[in-house]
Order: C-alpha cells, then sequence, then structure tokens
C-alpha cells in the first residue's frame, strides 16, 4: 500500500480544481484523477446494463408465480451461484497481480456482454427460455468481477488516511458516471437516438432503430467505457507501483478463502452482519416497487387494449427498462449531488459513524411513509431517497471501513461482503417474499412495515461496527475530536 505524498511544492491546476472536493495534496492529483475517469467508465457502463436487467426479467415468466417472486428467487439464486465465483475469484488474487487480474476479468465480462447481445428476446431468437433469468444472474457477477474489484483497487491504492481524504471525492466518481449512464439509456430506450437517425436522414434505419436498438444496443454500448477502464487501471497500477500478488499467495487456500477472512474478524464479522441486513431492507423495497411497476403497466396495457403475448412482452421489456432508467436517472443525480457536497464534509466533521448512521435513519423515514401511503408516487419518491444515500454517503461508508485492513484481506474480504454476503440479504428478501406472499398473502403494507423493523435491527448493529472501527482505528467520536 502507498504512503501519501508530503511534497511541499504547488498545486497543479487539476489539484487545485480538485480541492473544491476534498483535501488533496500536491503530487496526488493525477492518480486520482484517473481514479474519478476509471469508475465513471465502469458505473456507465454498469447503467446501460442493469436497467435492461429488470426489464429482460420482466418478459421471462415461471409459470404459477409472480413477477416479483421471479425476481426474488433469482436473486437469492445469485447467493449460491457467487459463493463459487467469489472462491475461485480469492485463488486468482493470490496468484495474479492486480493489474492483470482486473485486465483478465474485465475482459471476460466484456466477452460475456456479446453473448448476452446475442441472446436478447425478440432479437436474433425467440425469447428463449430462462435467457432472462440467466442475464440477472450474470449481472450480479458483473458485481464482483468489475465494480468490486475496482473499490478494492482504490483501496488498496491509499493509506488509511489518505483514502478518507480521497475516496470521497474518487466516488464522486461513481455517483456521476451512473448518473450519466442512466440518462444514456433513458435517451436510447426513449426514442432519443431513432430520432437522431431520423435527423440525419437515416430514415430506414431509424425506423429499424426504433425496433431494435432501444434496449439492444445498451449491451454493446457498455463495451466501450469497459474498454478504456481497463486502460485506466493500468494507468493507476502503474503510477503507484503494483504490489504484485499479496505474500500469502505461498499458503495453501481453502475453497472459501474469502468467506473464512471474514469470518475470522470480528470487526469484518459485524459489517458483515450490516452488509445483510442493508440488502435484506433494501431489496424487499426493491421487489416491492418492482411490483408495484408491473401491475401498473398490466393496468395500462389491458387499457390501451394491448392483448397479444408478444405486444405485451414488447410493452412489459420497453416499458420496465424506460422506468428504471429514469428512476435510476433520479437516483443517480440526486446521489451526486449528496457525493459531491455532502459526503467528503460529513466524514471530515462527523467521521465514520455519521457517514454510516445516515442511510438506515433516511431508510426508516422512508419506509415508514411508504408503510402509510403505498402507492407508486410516493414509493418510487421514497425509494429514490433511500438509494441516492445507499449510493453516495453510504457507499463512501462502505469503503472507507476497509481502509484499515491489510491489502489481501481487502481484496479476498471485500468481494465476498460485497457479494455473497451481499446476495445473502438477498436471499432474506426472497424467503420474505416466500412467506409473506405464498403462506400469509401479505398486502403491501405489511411488507413495508416488516422492513421498518429490519431497520431497526440496522440501527442497532451500525452501532456496533461504530464501536469495532474506532477500536480497530483508535478514531475518537467527532465531539471528542
Amino acid at each position: 500500500m502507498s504512503t501519501s505524498v508530503s511534497s511541499p511544492a504547488r498545486l497543479t491546476p487539476v489539484e487545485r480544481f480538485l480541492r473544491l472536493f476534498t483535501d488533496i495534496r500536491s503530487g496526488e492529483g493525477r492518480v486520482a484523477l484517473i481514479m474519478f475517469l476509471n469508475v465513471f467508465l465502469i458505473l456507465c457502463a454498469y447503467y446501460f446494463i442493469k436497467p435492461l436487467r429488470e426489464g429482460w426479467i420482466a418478459v421471462s415468466p415461471i409459470a404459477g408465480l409472480e413477477r416479483m417472486e421471479v425476481k426474488a428467487y433469482t436473486s437469492f439464486a445469485q447467493t449460491v451461484l457467487l459463493v463459487g465465483i467469489v472462491a475461485g475469484y480469492s485463488r486468482l488474487v493470490t496468484r495474479w497481480p492486480r493489474e492483470k487480474l482486473i485486465r483478465i476479468s474485465t475482459l471476460f465480462c466484456m466477452s460475456n456482454l456479446v453473448i448476452f447481445w446475442f441472446l436478447q428476446p425478440d432479437f436474433f431468437f425467440r425469447n428463449l427460455p430462462w435467457t432472462g433469468i440467466g442475464f440477472f444472474l450474470w449481472v450480479g457477477m458483473f458485481g464482483v468481477f468489475v465494480i468490486a474489484q475496482f473499490w478494492a483497487f482504490a483501496a488498496d491504492l491509499y493509506t488509511d488516511q489518505d483514502g478518507r481524504r480521497l475516496i470521497p471525492m474518487i466516488a464522486i466518481g461513481a455517483t456521476a458516471g451512473a448518473a450519466f449512464g442512466s440518462q444514456i439509456t433513458e435517451f436510447v430506450v426513449g426514442g432519443g437516438l431513432a430520432s437522431v437517425l431520423d435527423g440525419l436522414g437515416l430514415e430506414l434505419l431509424g425506423a429499424w432503430s426504433r425496433q431494435y436498438l432501444v434496449t439492444r444496443s445498451l449491451l454493446l454500448l457498455a463495451l466501450i467505457p469497459l474498454g478504456a477502464s481497463i486502460l485506466l487501471a493500468r494507468m493507476a497500477d502503474r503510477e503507484r507501483g503494483s504490489p504484485g500478488p499479496p505474500a500469502a499467495a505461498q499458503e495453501k487456500e481453502s475453497l472459501l478463502g474469502g468467506v473464512s477472512v471474514v469470518l475470522a474478524s470480528r470487526y469484518l464479522l459485524a459489517l458483515t452482519v450490516i452488509t445483510v441486513l442493508l440488502n435484506w431492507v433494501n431489496t424487499n423495497g426493491e421487489n416491492l416497487l418492482y411490483r408495484v411497476v408491473q401491475d401498473t403497466l398490466t393496468a395500462e396495457a389491458t387499457a390501451a387494449g394491448i392483448t397479444g403475448q408478444l405486444a405485451l412482452d414488447e410493452y412489459r421489456l420497453t416499458g420496465t427498462t424506460a422506468f428504471y432508467g429514469n428512476f435510476f436517472k433520479l437516483v443517480n443525480l440526486a446521489a451526486l449531488v449528496l457525493q459531491g457536497f455532502v459526503a467528503s464534509r460529513l466524514l471530515k466533521y462527523g467521521g465514520v459513524a455519521a457517514i454510516l448512521m445516515l442511510l438506515p435513519i433516511v431508510a426508516l423515514a422512508s419506509y415508514a411513509t411508504m408503510a402509510l401511503l403505498p402507492i407508486l408516487a410516493v414509493v418510487k419518491m421514497m425509494k429514490v431517497a433511500e438509494n441516492s444515500t445507499d449510493y453516495s454517503i453510504n457507499n463512501t461508508a462502505r469503503h472507507v471501513l476497509w481502509l484499515p485492513v491489510s491489502s489481501e484481506t481487502k481484496f479476498k474480504g471485500k468481494p465476498a461482503v460485497d457479494s455473497v454476503f451481499a446476495r445473502l440479504g438477498d436471499g432474506m428478501a426472497a424467503v420474505t417474499v416466500l412467506i409473506g406472499v405464498r403462506v400469509l398473502a401479505l398486502p403491501t403494507k405489511a411488507f413495508f412495515a416488516f422492513n421498518v423493523a429490519l431497520v431497526l435491527l440496522w440501527i442497532f448493529y451500525s452501532l456496533v461496527v461504530v464501536r469495532e472501527h474506532r477500536a480497530l482505528t483508535h478514531e475518537m467520536p467527532a465531539d471528542a475530536a
């Protein structure tokens, strides 16, 4: 792990600009800007992919199940799948230098995108059975191989103190990339691309694009920022100096190396508990939002006289992708404001406790409101508030909490927590849907009330994490500093 640059030299123009967002020092600007651009591109690509995931699974029904159930149970399947994936990934961490690991895993995901592009429904093939579910599962894997490993890389570049200053600024790149990617997705799905082509005099291509390019170009578009991110990761690695594989590469690895690293630490175990609770709560909310969206689209299709299965599937695919493109845009724009103007200041003046406790407090207010008024407009607004706080303030907290641990622990433990244990929260949400729908036949209000109870438990364990973090870093409470 590299040490901070303490040269008294004057700041470059780039560094002076970056000081608007954080306390950046001489010599740090180049790498910080590279990392900013890197995560911007990765999240931009992710938000080309993520809305399509929601639309594709909407036209992948399983007989006898609600669409909310299909999504919830598929999320649970991710948990099982990612156990094996993280085990294999942990082995690669101990054998490959970090730049090689990032390059190969990103190229692997890019090759998968081309395959899924061919398999999209009613494109080259009719809606092949289970492809929407397969794509949903794959997007979870993408989060391990590309997104989680970027943050492990970022945490490995900086010391604890440097990371506290610089990671909040780098995280602005993540929220900006997510907002930009969501905006492009909404533009493409909303017919903006076809209109541009028509304006250029390409009417025939424009007509074809209205049917196919609205969603089917998104996976190919994602290849561009992902390819550029590989080059930026190499630049950052060369600037800071790659440490090579962790020293523990000589040791025999267990099957679940990443999981065992987490379970061996009381601090990481406490962090894992709140990760499970956070994802349980959030996924419950996502499942309920998805249910309301699908019910709304069904009602709209009926009112419009759309009855044929092919027409209904196209309406659901386009409508769901368009809704989530807009939803993610609102979430990420709000997150960008919070990340740019609140996150680093809240961390500086309130410490880790402040940025860690904000999300559960927002979630408590949001789900209490949704329990009282479970209608689409309210649910959407409250989920925007919750998710934007998660993607900004809490995103910073998640990465700062990993700064005090070793390089090997970051690269093994963080993907395990961000994937297996995060997906375990999704699995618990699937169990919630199973019991709530199949056994208790709960109304939507009752699901939201259950989430309120979970948030109270989440707040309790967040306080435990704050205590353990202070013990590990000897951090004083903000009011005692």
